[in-house]
């Protein structure tokens, strides 16, 4: 399913087209037949699963106890690689030595048994223990603690903190911090046989002072693009609406990169983000950008899914069944998540580990019900609570079964396939990938750019350039347009054309005078 591909940018006003794969072998008559529902587990890397070999067989046949089509396996966790053949260095954690290479493991064994593999990868989180990572290329070694300026990746907060216990984190705004994560995810596509990518902590930090507010995003360079991009002279609060849309917009243009950049890759991969789901849903908060999952970590999943630079969402609906308000909330995101769906595809992810098994299965129902396209257990290792509260391994391999025996016994009976996304097996519309650079060679960072359409029907899509002058739009009519950069509200003199073809992504830069 790999493609190898050229990333280069195409010669001023010129383009490149990247043409859809073909499919891969069609699938069978008895498949066809079946109903189409995402069905799997979020597989974690802190625990038993994918350490050795033998871990691997255990967990496939669990999957196809299951019914499972789907593994999601955490392949990244703070900047490093359950794999031997990405750009982030491998992991220190006690997985067997190499040769042995744990997510090229997985792909052999669980595609043999006719299951997808999607790479899980932390997008945000750097580092969370007191040992420094052992490799000296690992970002938090790299571009952390002892790194200054532009080279100084970690978030930092409105009070000074940079690290939460622990926990550290790279600030989305930081346009080289943003450059690493999609050229990252993307070597992780381009040399292993994956299915897609799993994005988890696509966001902005928890560990803020309250519930509706981030108190996140006050690095050097954050608060010097968000002064170049409006002006403004002061360090703004936590709570101020404008600089929470800036920041919202520096996750979402970290989606968008990773969308194009793995489409250039292999159009067939499918890009998944976990949502967050915290608290009550927009029936209690009056709608969408009332919820804490837009205003509390700045993600904005909803418009990803009405942009088309998601695939997926795989809902983290983490609430227990056997609380009555939670409860409510489980149902309140389950409405919501079928509702925002945007011809994209809404997966149920609940919480097995807060729950018994009645409870499981009571959300499965609901799920099922409730339309989704699938349901996806959060944990393959912690299926139940007397799982997580047990530290037996025997004791957590019995309630996994447990589970799998009533869910297979009732609403997960039948025999599923992965939902197939036709927006990217049968293409009617093509994407753009694009730079801005000034004069001088530096790229314009913040630039609206606006793309005209000029050979039929008129289309004018807005687009604007990240701190490293790239710019992406998505789902656009096939055709020849006309691309501009716009200063102050009037289209300048600056332009180039590209030609989007269906399933393709067009390259096309643009030279810029000096903007202001």
């Amino acid at each position: 399913m790999r493609r190898p591909t050229s990333r280069t940018i195409a010669a001023l006003g010129g383009f490149a087209l990247l043409p859809a794969l073909a499919l891969a072998a069609p699938v069978t008559a008895q498949a066809e037949d079946r109903p189409e529902q995402w069905r799997g587990y979020w597989v974690d890397a802190f625990n038993a699963g994918i350490y050795d070999a033998e871990q691997v067989t255990e967990l496939v046949a669990d999957a196809e106890d299951l019914g499972a089509n789907v593994l999601v396996v955490q392949v990244g966790r703070r900047f490093d690689c359950f794999c031997n053949d990405a750009l982030y260095p491998r992991t220190d954690a006690f997985v067997d030595p190499a040769p042995y290479d744990p997510l090229a493991e997985v792909i052999e064994q669980a595609h043999a048994a006719g299951i997808e593999v999607h790479a899980w990868v932390n997008a945000t989180t750097l580092w969370n223990s007191a040992t420094p990572p052992r490799s000296p290329e690992h970002a938090y070694n790299a571009h952390g603690f002892a790194a200054e300026g532009e080279h100084r990746w970690l978030n930092k907060r409105a009070d000074g903190v940079e690290k939460v216990g622990n926990n550290s984190f790279i600030d989305p705004a930081n346009p080289h911090a943003v450059d690493y994560v999609v050229d990252a995810v993307a070597s992780i596509t381009e040399n292993y046989d994956v299915d897609g990518v799993n994005l988890d902590y696509i966001r902005y930090p928890d560990y803020n002072s309250g519930d509706f507010v981030n108190d996140w995003g006050y690095s050097e360079v954050s608060l010097a693009r968000f002064a170049a991009e409006t002006g403004r002279t002061d360090v703004p609060a936590p709570t101020d609406e404008q600089f929470s849309d800036w920041r919202r917009d520096q996750v979402s243009g970290l989606v968008r990169k990773i969308y194009l950049a793995m489409y250039e890759v292999d159009p067939t991969d499918r890009l998944s983000i976990n949502g967050i789901t915290y608290a009550y849903g927009p029936a209690t908060y009056g709608g969408w950008e009332g919820t804490r999952p837009y205003r509390n970590v700045m993600q904005d999943w909803k418009g990803w899914l009405d942009e088309g630079i998601v695939d997926t969402v795989t809902a983290m609906n983490y609430k227990r069944d056997w609380v009555p308000a939670q409860a409510q909330m489980f149902d309140e995101w389950s409405e919501a998540l079928v509702d925002y769906r945007a011809g994209r595809h809404v997966v149920n992810g609940p919480a097995l580990y807060l729950n018994d098994v009645d409870s499981s299965v009571e959300q499965a129902r609901k799920t099922v019900e409730a339309g989704f396209d699938g349901w996806m257990g959060y944990s393959y290792a912690n299926a139940t609570m007397a799982a997580t509260a047990s530290g037996d391994a025997a004791v957590k391999d019995a309630e996994r079964a447990a589970l799998t025996d009533a869910l297979r016994a009732d609403v997960l009976a039948d025999e599923v396939v992965v939902p197939e996304m036709t927006w990217r097996t049968a293409p009617t519309t093509g994407h753009v990938s694009g730079t801005v650079v000034l004069a001088g060679g530096a790229p314009a960072d913040q630039a609206d750019v606006v793309l005209h359409r000029v050979d039929g029907p008129a289309q004018k899509v807005l687009a604007r350039t990240d701190g490293s002058g790239w710019f992406g739009a998505v789902d656009l009519e096939p055709g020849r347009y006309r691309v501009q950069v716009v200063e102050a509200g009037a289209e300048g003199t600056a332009s180039a054309f590209v030609t989007v073809g269906a399933g393709a992504v067009a390259e096309v830069a643009v030279r810029a005078d000096t903007l202001g």
